[in-house]
């Protein structure tokens, strides 16, 4: 059985590496930027305001909401590579002083309670092993009215084939994905309370199609590093063509929520 450490430090070392840039482009979830500002606009973001960005990855969303909506960002990110790339990007772009990456697990964030106006979590919240203990990070971090806003992989309530339910799976963000329903239950279990959600399905399809073409483009003129990121193109693939027919099949979506610490600040 794989343990929860090890589904973590496998997704972390995939999402840091030179392949996964390749495959995935500026954004590592599916929507992009577009889908990105749709979250601050749920959220209402305002200048000044303070933003915790949670699986912050590369930085693309916080360089975003600080450049576009004037917003103080703190991402936390457990693959130190992945931060240290994301702190030099902030730096080369004159944004140290309004972006700051931390190393650190979602379960255990590194962050000031009732300190945050949001916390933006995007295709992430469904890899964590213990969504209940990062559910309570993030209420403990904001402050009373502020707001979550989460996009994730949804799955249906009939569950995955087992060929999705692998550590593969876990790393492509399908494995643990639950209902839109079941997590705002954890959310409420932690004292957040949901206030909207909405479905992005068209979304993971386009990313899929993308990873795909990509993938093919990459085998083609990058050989050495699929070699050295010891990628099995075949068994990609493979698992590409069964997460997108389940997606057809109604069994994998892709879904907003937005989600309220009770109080005033």
């Amino acid at each position: 059985m794989t343990s929860a450490e090890d589904i973590k430090s496998c997704c972390a070392a995939a999402y840091s590496s030179d392949a996964a840039a390749l495959l995935l482009g500026d954004s590592y979830h599916p929507g992009g930027a577009a889908l990105t500002r749709r979250l601050a606009r749920l959220l209402s973001l305002r200048p000044a305001q303070r933003v915790a960005d949670i699986a912050s990855g590369p930085g693309s969303t916080a360089v975003l909401l600080a450049c576009e909506y004037g917003v103080i960002v703190d991402g936390v990110e457990f693959a130190e590579h992945s931060v240290q790339r994301a702190r030099e990007t902030t730096e080369r772009r004159g944004l140290a002083e309004s972006i700051r990456f931390h190393v650190g697990d979602a379960e255990r964030i590194p962050l000031a309670g009732n300190t945050f106006d949001a916390v933006v979590t995007e295709c992430a919240f469904c890899t964590f092993p213990d969504k209940a203990a990062a559910a309570a990070e993030f209420e403990r971090i904001l402050r009373p009215g502020g707001r979550l806003g989460l996009a994730d992989v949804t799955v249906a309530g009939g569950g995955l084939p087992q060929q999705l339910r692998t550590l593969a799976g876990w790393v492509a963000c399908v494995a643990d994905a639950r209902s839109i329903d079941q997590y705002g239950a954890i959310l409420d279990d932690a004292g957040l309370r949901t206030v909207h959600a909405e479905s992005h399905d068209d979304a993971l399809i386009r990313m899929i199609d993308q990873i795909e073409a990509r993938l093919h483009l990459v085998r083609m003129t990058r050989k050495n590093l699929i070699a050295a990121a010891g990628i099995n193109v075949d068994r990609v693939l493979e698992f590409i063509e069964l997460t997108r027919d389940a997606v057809a099949n109604g069994l994998l979506g892709y879904s907003v929520l937005i989600a309220e610490k009770p109080g005033q600040g």
